[in-house]
């Protein structure tokens, strides 16, 4: 695949932000030109729909069309925020650029930082922490990201600061046939504490391409709880990268819901680089539909006295498709390090599939590590245990189905939005069964 007409360095160029910005842009289109884009031949894209993108389908968004501050086109101050529940800060996010951004004044006292890193000012810290975390690996993808990149969410807390309530961000895409590059990056000093909920969305009939990257930089003694969900209607391919650096004696739990798009791909990935580092990573995601819902997961233990745990469960019906692919690496200086893998999968009908993949790639001769996956069908037994006692078919599977999530859904770090994820499963659920009585009724 080549670089079409669209995303030129005349098109990089014009997008606003400062000049260190625009010299960023300059040179990853520079190294993308000789990046090589992904196929299904490689590892890392096997089981993907990569063979179908095409990038000639997209334009960047024009610069007089990205939002600007204090534009009110973006949703999320209304039900998005509100399901949220109590936050300590808001950003709102159009297109990849932020136009509304607002904190609680006593965190603004105590040195917390919440802005666009385009405007951030002159002090250096968004140039200076960009990219940091996410120049581990470079991909074409990363590349787009960050060659057309006009701007994005900083969440920085000092030393020692406790955030008690979440900050959310909240991602909105819009415009036919648009690429937009959303990112965020958190930066959590010493002994900090922060919880930041993403929320990625777009129009429901769009066709566009959401190309984001999340950077996490979790300090010496930090405790930083992530939760990305993803809502994007269903014609939008979402390639996001999620990728964490761990100090000593950190903590990242980092959570993921996944119930939208047409083709969506996360690549979730946690470096425990300090000794004593935790990192857990959970997620839910539900396809449906002709779906397609494609995981990569890395847990990467590079320091002694480690631990990582990750548990991932989702669903598919009617022809909707799923992908989960894991590597637990301990590397040699891991010696005592603990690394657990668990991938489970429903497949809920005939026309549905899902891939499981989990791998582990041991170099340290002194750590406890498992790793585990399933895909099948829902349990008759526990299905026949429900019939018998009176439930409905359609019933029982709903309750079957939302029991499978439960354990994920009850560790959410932001609990006031399991109820509102809670029903879009239901939603997805009941259309299935919708299609079954109707099926009923014509036969």
């Amino acid at each position: 695949m080549t670089r079409t007409t669209a995303f030129t360095a005349d098109a990089s160029r014009d997008l606003p932000g400062p000049p260190w910005l625009e010299q960023r842009r300059l040179e990853a289109l520079e190294r993308l030109d000789g990046i090589a884009w992904p196929t299904p031949a490689e590892e890392i894209w096997r089981y993907s729909r990569i063979a179908e993108f095409d990038l000639a389908r997209y334009r960047p968004v024009p610069p007089e069309e990205i939002g600007e501050p204090g534009d009110e086109r973006a949703p999320g101050g209304g039900p998005w925020a509100a399901e949220a529940g109590a936050h300590a800060g808001m950003v709102v996010v159009r297109d990849g650029r932020v136009v509304h951004h607002e904190l609680d004044p006593s965190l603004e006292a105590k040195g917390v930082h919440l802005c666009d890193f385009a405007t951030c000012g002159t002090s250096g810290f968004a140039r200076d922490n960009l990219g940091v975390v996410e120049a581990a690996g470079e991909d074409a993808f990363t590349l787009l990201h960050d060659a057309f990149l006009a701007g994005g969410a900083v969440v920085a807390v000092p030393d020692g600061v406790v955030v008690a309530d979440p900050i959310v961000v909240l991602h909105w895409s819009e415009g036919d046939r648009y690429a937009t590059f959303p990112h965020t990056l958190v930066v959590a000093g010493e002994g900090s504490e922060v919880t930041v909920l993403d929320r990625f969305g777009s129009a429901p009939d769009t066709d566009n391409l959401v190309d984001a990257v999340v950077e996490l930089q979790v300090g010496d003694g930090a405790n930083v709880r992530y939760l990305s969900v993803q809502e994007h209607g269903s014609r939008t391919w979402h390639i996001g990268l999620q990728r964490a650096r761990l100090g000593r004696d950190s903590t990242l739990r980092s959570s993921a819901v996944a119930l939208g798009g047409d083709y969506a791909r996360l690549r979730s990935e946690a470096l425990l680089a300090g000794e004593g580092a935790e990192s857990d990573q959970m997620a839910v995601y539900f396809g449906d539909g002709t779906q397609m819902l494609d995981f990569r997961t890395l847990q990467d233990h590079d320091a002694p006295r480690t631990r990582s745990d990750l548990l991932f469960k989702g669903a598919v019906e009617d022809t909707a498709r799923s992908v989960y692919s894991g590597l637990v690496r301990l590397r040699p200086a891991a010696q005592k390090a603990q690394a657990y893998q668990t991938n489970r999968n429903l497949v809920l009908g005939e026309g549905a599939g899902a891939e499981s993949i989990p791998n582990l790639q041991i170099e340290a001769d002194d750590v406890k590590c498992s790793h585990a996956s399933a895909v099948g069908p829902i349990d008759a037994d526990q299905r026949y245990y429900l019939e018998s006692r009176g439930v409905p078919p359609e019933e029982a599977e709903r309750l079957i189905v939302l029991g499978f999530f439960d354990d994920v859904f009850g560790r959410l770090p932001v609990t006031s939005l399991t109820a509102s994820l809670r029903r879009a499963v239901v939603d997805k659920i009941e259309h299935r069964s919708g299609q079954r009585s109707d099926q009923r009724r014509r036969a």
